[in-house]
């Protein structure tokens, strides 16, 4: 039998991708959160708590961004000229937030102020610069013989930026979370009343940004049962547990908060996440360039797939086995000190 190599690196591509929202989105919200923090000293403790997982993070983007390349190089070639621009602006956001990081922490006590900053910049905009990117994908990418038709500025929309501005929701949501686990006294009370603002602000958001995809894009709303006057109750039954697992997430993370739970309200959280995934893979799957090119058109060939899965097979249980070593190993909380007991 005969290894289905297409759907086989669909899949891995996936899984990456899915890893970076959610463990990248903590810490970018982290940054967006900066601004909010009482004094340079709970910035510091801010820092500490993803200083050492922050650059492993990012390793799932590099994987699914070289992933696509190598793996699906049509979709790569279709979907890279229409979304240069938001690509680019997130990229050069990211360096910048990775050199504040680490010259914030270590640098010169007078160019503190200018790296924080930074750091709070470069996370926001990454992050627009993500909902820019996911915004312009789901509302499609005019394609004529495969190659790129549209006009360079298609993904600047109104739906784009609704989704820009729900993901910077959604990663305040997380980081708040992440800093309800990791951190304690003012700064973790703070964290809560950070967590409970972007809980609502992700419940309105999310519902928004639901409800806008199906008239965005009308093969995902008839694949939700949208016929443009209501649903089509059978059809819609059958997606439901989707939207019912972000409900229970959004329902375990405002309860966790109620309880003063310390690692509920990430639980919850991360749950979103995943059903807000699940959901998008519902609306376009097989396609990779949404009702444009499948994951099997848009594939290389399978000498090729082949040969780079043997390196995945190699390489990914390490990553994945480092990464969790490393989040075991620094479990616990982060002190005033700014040092992990």
């Amino acid at each position: 039998m005969s290894l289905d190599l297409p759907l086989i690196w669909a899949a891995i591509l996936a899984i990456a991708v899915l890893l970076y929202v959610m463990l990248d989105g903590f810490d970018l919200g982290i940054g967006i959160l900066f601004p909010f923090a009482g004094s340079p000293s709970e910035r510091d403790v801010m820092m500490s708590t993803v200083a050492p997982v922050w650059d492993g993070n990012e390793t799932w983007l590099v994987l699914g961004g070289g992933g696509l390349f190598a793996a699906f190089p049509f979709a790569y070639a279709a979907l890279m000229p229409a979304l240069y621009a938001p690509i680019i602006l997130m990229l050069l956001a990211l360096i910048l937030r990775g050199v504040a990081f680490e010259f914030r922490l270590r640098g010169r006590a007078r160019g503190k102020r200018f790296w924080t900053i930074a750091f709070a910049a470069g996370s926001i905009i990454a992050t627009l610069a993500q909902g820019l990117v996911l915004g312009g994908f789901i509302q499609g990418v005019t394609l004529k013989d495969g190659h790129f038709a549209g006009d360079p500025l298609d993904w600047l929309s109104p739906y784009s930026m609704l989704v820009a501005v729900g993901l910077v929701a959604g990663y305040a949501l997380i980081g708040a979370a992440w800093l309800i686990w990791r951190t304690e006294g003012e700064l973790h009370a703070r964290a809560r009343r950070w967590a409970w603002i972007a809980l609502a602000a992700v419940t309105v958001l999310l519902a928004a940004v639901s409800f806008a995809t199906l008239l965005v894009h009308p093969e995902v709303g008839a694949r939700w049962g949208w016929t443009g006057d209501g649903f089509d109750l059978a059809q819609l039954a059958r997606l439901s547990p989707i939207p019912l697992l972000g409900a229970a997430g959004l329902g375990v993370a405002a309860l966790g908060l109620r309880r003063h739970a310390h690692g509920w309200p990430f639980f919850g959280a991360i749950i979103m996440f995943l059903s807000g995934y699940l959901g998008l893979a519902a609306g376009f799957f097989p396609y990779v360039v949404p009702y444009a090119l499948t994951f099997r058109e848009a594939a290389n060939a399978d000498n090729a797939l082949g040969l780079m899965l043997v390196g995945v097979v190699i390489l990914l249980p390490a990553i994945i086995g480092y990464s969790i070593w490393v989040y075991w190993i620094f479990r616990g909380k982060v002190g005033a000190d700014a040092g992990y007991h």
